[in-house]
């Protein structure tokens, strides 16, 4: 198999061959069709997230399972799967047992704790490889396996609002944006100050109104959701929300918040953070997005190209998202 390694911090991904692995007990070998290039990948590459070991980075992935491991039930082989960010839950801990695996206290994460799919072939745990559409772009299916997990639970937390808003319109913003107008919401947009092109996009979507981040909405909001790492976004959100709203914060990783007055988190406002997922978003997700018909941007690039595809995203130049092919 042939994959792209991050051996150290500050450097570029490096080109390796090495011997295809066979899945072990409840696991899965596919080979990777596509794979997404998450922000959280860039945390990893770029050492915002604590470096753990040599690395292949990747976990927006969608492939063909060639090989099964023992005991492995639910799944055959030729079958498409996705695999995402959470790869691995220890099912004892009270989370876990609470149904909360999402905040288990020993995960393991794809393409950070585990390699992941910028590669020809990748190991899965089954439980958390999910069937997919057999038909169907494997680029355009990819960004769903973490841009539209993470946003459908980070919009499950938003609450039942009309009124939503979108800080960060990339991946995750542009999906969610459709998924929101599909349940008969209104969006409306912010994206950094000038950015003319994402707030196009933004309306060509649907969106109500599209606006640089420094400015208020045009109405108060019921909720509003931070896809960008940017800690000032928050009490700008906060402020733009009505009494009782909500700020959902929906990074892994996220610059530091100022310091802000209290009177703009009174009146019953609320700051909350999503962390990882569960299999549950990711089976309800996966069910509904086919229904949407969500039309999903993606650049594409060969797999050897996966540190100009990184810079792309680190430099903000791209509309919808990144998606490696090997």
């Amino acid at each position: 198999m042939h994959a792209m390694l991050l051996s150290r911090v500050g450097h570029p991904l490096e080109a390796i061959e090495r011997a295809t692995p066979m899945p072990g007990a409840g696991e899965v070998l596919v080979r990777v069709e596509a794979c997404g290039v998450c922000r959280t990948d860039l945390h990893v590459v770029d050492g915002d997230l604590p470096f753990l070991h040599p690395v292949v980075p990747g976990h927006e992935i969608v492939g063909v399972i060639e090989a099964l491991g023992e005991g492995v039930q639910g799944l055959r082989g030729g079958q498409r799967v996705g695999v995402g960010w959470l790869g691995h839950t220890c099912r004892h801990c009270e989370y876990c047992l609470a149904e909360r695996e999402n905040l288990c206290d020993r995960p393991g994460f794809t393409g950070y704790s585990r390699d992941g799919g910028f590669a020809s072939h990748v190991l899965a745990e089954a439980r958390h490889a999910y069937p997919l559409p057999e038909t169907g772009d494997a680029a355009e299916l990819a960004p769903w396996l973490c841009a539209g997990l993470i946003g459908w639970r980070s919009l499950v937390m938003a609450g039942d609002g009309r009124r939503l808003g979108i800080y960060g319109f990339g991946a995750a913003g542009h999906l969610i944006l459709q998924v929101a107008r599909w349940q008969g919401r209104e969006l409306h947009v912010f994206t950094r100050p000038g950015d003319r092109t994402a707030q196009a996009f933004a309306l060509s979507l649907g969106a109500a109104s599209a606006s640089d981040s420094d400015r208020p909405p045009p109405v108060a909001l019921d909720a509003a959701l931070i896809y960008a790492p940017v800690g000032d976004l928050v009490p700008a959100a906060l402020r733009a929300v009505r009494k009782g709203g909500r700020v959902v914060c929906a990074g892994i990783h996220m610059s530091d918040i100022p310091s802000f007055p209290y009177r703009w988190l009174w009146e019953e406002r609320q700051i909350v953070s999503v962390a990882n997922l569960t299999r549950a978003d990711a089976l309800d997700f996966l069910a509904l997005a086919p229904k949407i018909g969500l039309d999903t941007r993606v650049s594409r690039y060969p797999l050897a190209r996966a540190n100009d595809a990184l810079a792309d995203l680190r430099e903000g130049g791209l509309l919808g998202a990144a998606v490696l092919l090997p």
